[in-house]
């Protein structure tokens, strides 16, 4: 099993490649939608999937008061050239609770040396997140979303994640173990994103069904605020360290309907 030392520990690394990415524009309108909540496990080959899931509703937004906001979400994941029959080794899902819910999370290819299928970690604990986003105790708390999730996970393996919730004011709520990444891209530029943790080069931080990962306490927390017509791009580092932001910028203002910004 590849494998990185340090602290005392070993830690499983991780190839790069696979590219699950969510772009998230923020509008308001005033139709009200249902709860959606939206788990990929991505199956399919080489094709690319692409899927819309429009948000809660909102009010116009006044200049001078601030008002609701929410999320209009599209998702795209390309597997691993070498892994496009099981679909790869990542997982996202998608709600519209409250202003909206986006997570990626990407499995630790190592695993699959030792005959665990390196997936089915990330998918369980997307899996659980998905069913606390609503949970009293969690009170939008991206961080305790992760702790609740990684506890309730008993599948073997290792993910990197990211979280991010949306409060309907505008605060966009981040937690991250690993080197997941967003980027906030406002008035075609990027003026945020978030950096990734590692122990050394290839040895990111990651939650794990093992003693030796890193817990919810580890995760780097941030608050951002957002304002109508802001872009989120977020992924695993499949995507961020094979497509640059002086890359993403441009397709992001190309393709004004989020599903259509696949990164090719």
């Amino acid at each position: 099993m590849a494998v990185c030392e340090g602290e005392g520990v070993l830690r499983l690394k991780r190839e790069t490649m696979a590219i699950p990415m969510l772009r998230a524009a923020m509008i308001s309108h005033s139709q009200s939608q249902p709860l959606i909540h939206s788990i990929s496990a991505i199956y399919e080959t080489a094709k690319r999937r692409k899927r819309v899931v429009f948000s809660s509703s909102s009010s116009e937004l006044n200049p001078v008061i601030r008002s609701e906001v929410s999320f209009c979400v599209g998702t795209c994941l390309i597997p691993h050239p070498k892994k496009v029959n099981t679909g790869g080794e990542d997982a996202f899902f998608v709600s519209n609770y409250n202003g909206g819910v986006i997570a990626v999370a990407d499995g630790v290819s190592g695993w699959a040396e030792e005959d665990v299928d390196p997936s089915l970690f990330p998918r369980e604990l997307l899996a659980n997140a998905s069913n606390f986003v609503g949970d009293e105790e969690v009170n939008y708390d991206p961080q305790i979303l992760i702790r609740k999730a990684h506890a309730a996970t008993f599948s073997t393996g290792s993910a990197t994640v990211i979280v991010a919730m949306l409060e309907k004011n505008g605060t966009l709520k981040i937690a991250n173990v690993g080197d997941c990444g967003l980027r906030l891209i406002r008035n075609g530029h990027v003026v945020f994103s978030t950096s990734p943790q590692e122990h050394y080069f290839d040895c990111p931080f990651q939650l794990s069904s093992e003693r030796v990962g890193q817990t919810y306490l580890d995760a780097a927390v941030c608050n951002v605020e957002l304002i109508q017509g802001d872009t989120i791009v977020m992924g695993s580092d499949g995507l961020f360290d094979n497509v640059f932001d002086h890359e993403i910028v441009p397709t992001i203002v190309r393709y004004k309907d989020v599903a259509e910004a696949g990164i090719s």
